[in-house]
């Protein structure tokens, strides 16, 4: 299963669309087996969940992330973690662990895009 992760580096960051990269992760067995990093193709309405679910992604980690990307992320059967921080790796373990769990972080104004995962 491949995990991506909305990152700046190898930190969470709060907003899923103006994240500097994705970290990816590939796990079997409830392990990492491979990690890469590629850097966010750019913020278009739609086209990052698209973009990740062609690359294989079966679960997206964010901060925050906005209704239309959630909604696109569901009818492409990939499961939505929102409300994370912190370290990437330690999140994608926790997550493999069953300690990591949706607080459902819908980010509704994107002028507020810096600050979302704090409400």
């Amino acid at each position: 299963m491949k995990i991506a992760v909305a990152c700046k580096g190898n930190e969470i960051w709060p907003h899923f669309g103006h994240c500097e990269n994705f970290n990816l992760y590939d796990t079997e067995n409830g392990v990492i087996t491979g990690e890469e990093c590629i850097p966010n193709p750019g913020h278009r309405p739609g086209f990052l969940p698209n973009f990740l679910a062609d690359k294989g992604v079966a679960v997206i980690i964010a901060g925050g992330m906005g209704g239309g990307a959630v909604e696109i992320f569901n009818e492409r059967n990939i499961e939505v973690i929102m409300g994370a921080s912190g370290a990437a790796k330690a999140a994608v373990e926790a997550y493999l662990q069953g300690k990591l769990h949706s607080t459902g972080s819908i980010c509704h104004e994107h002028q507020h895009a810096d600050t979302c995962g704090g409400h």
